[in-house]
């Protein structure tokens, strides 16, 4: 399938809620590239705690990848977005860059698939919150009906995830 009207599937949601799994399993469904989350990267090789400054270089170097990929390809499975730096700057710093604002209004013809928190947490040396898990889900909820690109939330098994997701992208599709 072809995907005009859709440029970016994003799955967001919180910490260890199944995001990467879900971005593996469409990329391969649609056959479409997978963008990895960089704040994993750059955290994994960063030799001292992170500060707020790190979440706009991490929101810069994600968008020039994905750009470059884009410049290929029509559409993309994206592991997270500018909506989890958002949060989590807010959450952490109570602020937010406005190069991180800027870019989640202009997102062009995206879609977000929330991942539930219904699965159980993994432990990663990077995650923070396994106890506010249920709180930050909440808050991408908000987050997300206020923005304006089509969502969907998705629970239950991988295969029930993936199920739920191919089923919304489809219906977008459609109605083109």
């Amino acid at each position: 399938m072809e995907y005009s009207k859709i440029h970016k599937i994003i799955i967001t949601g919180p910490e260890s809620c199944g995001k990467t799994t879900l971005c593996r399993a469409l990329s391969d469904a649609l056959q479409l590239p997978y963008a990895p989350e960089y704040a994993r990267k750059y955290l994994e090789t960063l030799e001292r705690p992170y500060q707020y400054s790190d979440l706009q270089l991490i929101a810069r170097q994600q968008y020039q990848e994905r750009a470059i990929v884009l410049e290929k390809e029509k559409s993309l499975v994206c592991d997270t977005s500018f909506l989890v730096l958002k949060i989590w700057s807010e959450y952490k710093y109570q602020t937010c860059a406005p190069y991180i604002l800027e870019q989640l209004e202009n997102l062009g013809n995206v879609v977000f698939i929330l991942c539930r928190t219904d699965i159980p947490w993994e432990a990663d040396p990077l995650r923070e919150h396994p106890q506010q898990r249920h709180i930050l889900y909440n808050i991408y909820k908000k987050e997300l009906q206020q923005l304006p690109y089509p969502f969907i939330e998705v629970s239950g098994s991988p295969s029930k995830r993936l199920e739920q997701s191919l089923f919304f992208i489809k219906n977008i599709e459609s109605k083109k």
